[in-house]
């Protein structure tokens, strides 16, 4: 009687009130699952799923493949895009998703304006050149074609900053670039696939460019210029999952172009690191190059080697943050055979060193577990089960804890890679590694000197504490001892791996 009067006057409980088909009131528990409660900011659905894309590809094309430049001016002539060959995205995405990528970013739009698919915004576009390749060409077309065959996620680059319309940060003759060539160029390439990822767009807002033959300097403030919010909306109802990078606030820039995340790196904030303190999901991806010169193809260029590429691998997804690696096609429109011989490479290097997870054949233990409820558990060996969508928690308020792996024979081990169930947030702000020889005693910390503070969607420590050169002097240990010094709330993790 007591709970059914305070459910009448809107207090909150572990009990509801439902009416039954006969109308009479049942009580059921508010929390039947027993799910620790979430600590705030939590992804949405549409940036978990970004998230879990992890590593992929960036594929810088275009006008300034044929004039070796790095931003053109907007003054090009259309026929200075003469591929020599026919552009083949499905070689692009092939070569990378032998290198463990799961998806691929294609440039059709850079800040010079030219645009690689039949747009009706503009006629600096690839099929007003006369080259025999670009008549036809649409690249967006093509590369989510080929995507969907190779099962890999895709989306496009198209730069906000236009060089080359005269309606940029200037509206004339009743036209607004905006509404009239951004958003109808978003929105054309939003319906080459209603399964896009990410659709990514620059941070620049203006600069000196041609704008149609004004050949003047327009800076616009981008945080209300673009529209973003009719931009994020419009573009969600034809691509439910896609993310909006950059302009449109839904993943940040790690902070810089060398392949790196901080070793605290919490998913809301700004820069290498976050903010513990910031109030908005704001995962980090690193956008880094692979080749030796610029974004886009220059002549005599080379490719960084697979081990200098698996070491930013380490120092960005192994760091809770995304990695976008760019590979640009040269004047053939193909990835040239240094750089596919450096993906396969780096492919078998992945699943060499990070391919078999020797925790899904340990026995896992924990300080405590959470009581279980009605269909979800909360045990230890939730932690090696090869599911994502079970995780162990203790109890609600128990900030430390240990989860111990271990195995009858010994190991020979070199990575450990923890991962939070960040749909409830991310919760770990402390943790440390050891290891035993025997399984029992004789524990000793491992990972060197690198910062064991944050984990969030995943994080990889090499026990050597070296990320240069982590496949040397590996450990030999019957037992894994991961223990959790500090976090939010309690902390919960859906998988612990050991490599």
């Amino acid at each position: 009687m007591l709970a059914t009067a305070a459910l009448a006057f809107g207090f909150s409980g572990q009990a509801q009130a439902q009416q039954n088909a006969f109308g009479l009131v049942q009580q059921t528990l508010s929390n039947p699952d027993n799910e620790p409660r979430p600590v705030f900011p939590v992804p949405t659905a549409r940036q978990l799923k970004w998230n879990q894309t992890e590593f992929y590809a960036f594929f810088h094309y275009g006008m300034n493949t044929y004039t070796g430049q790095e931003w053109g001016f907007g003054n090009e002539n259309v026929n200075q895009f003469a591929p020599t060959g026919k552009p083949n995205p499905k070689q692009w995405l092939e070569a990378c998703k032998a290198a463990g990528m799961k998806g691929g970013i294609a440039v059709v739009k850079h800040h010079d304006g030219f645009c690689l698919w039949p747009t009706e915004t503009t006629d600096h576009n690839a099929t007003k050149s006369s080259n025999q390749y670009a008549a036809t060409l649409n690249i967006p077309a093509d590369f989510a074609k080929a995507a969907k065959e190779l099962d890999m996620k895709y989306g496009f680059y198209v730069s906000p900053w236009d060089r080359n319309s005269k309606y940029y940060g200037k509206d004339i003759e009743g036209k607004s670039y905006v509404r009239d060539v951004f958003l109808k160029q978003c929105f054309e390439l939003a319906h080459y696939g209603a399964d896009q990822f990410e659709m990514w767009f620059d941070g620049a807002n203006g600069g000196n460019g041609w704008y149609g033959g004004a050949n003047e300097t327009r800076k616009v403030d981008q945080s209300t210029y673009y529209d973003v919010p009719n931009l994020r909306d419009s573009v969600h109802k034809s691509c439910p999952e896609i993310i909006l990078w950059g302009v449109g606030g839904e993943a940040r820039w790690i902070g810089n172009e060398a392949g790196w995340a901080g070793e605290t790196c919490w998913s809301y904030g700004s820069g290498t690191s976050g903010d513990e303190n910031a109030w908005k999901w704001n995962a980090g991806e690193s956008d880094a190059k692979a080749t030796t010169s610029g974004w886009f193809y220059h002549d005599g260029e080379g490719v960084k080697s697979a081990a200098t590429l698996f070491k930013m691998y380490l120092e960005t997804v192994g760091r809770n943050a995304t990695l976008i690696l760019n590979f640009p096609p040269n004047k053939a429109g193909v990835l040239p055979d240094q750089d596919v011989t450096v993906l396969r490479e780096l492919g078998k290097m992945l699943q060499a060193r990070l391919g078999t997870d020797k925790a899904l054949t340990a026995t896992a233990q924990v300080s405590e577990q959470r009581a279980d409820g009605q269909s979800r558990t909360y045990a230890a060996s939730n932690l090696n089960d090869g599911n994502i969508d079970t995780y162990w928690a203790p109890n609600d308020g128990q900030k430390q804890a240990t989860i111990t792996l271990t195995w009858s024979e010994p190991q020979t081990l070199y990575y450990v890679a923890l991962q939070e169930y960040i749909q409830l947030g991310q919760r770990v702000k402390s943790f440390t590694i050891e290891t035993s020889a025997n399984g029992t005693d004789g524990w000793t910390r491992q990972g060197g000197n690198i910062t064991t503070s944050t984990i969030g969607y995943k994080r990889i420590i090499p026990l050597n504490g070296s990320t240069s050169d982590s496949y040397k002097n590996p450990v030999t240990a019957k037992a894994v001892r991961i223990t959790i010094n500090d976090a939010k709330d309690c902390p919960c993790l859906h998988t612990v791996s050991v490599f």
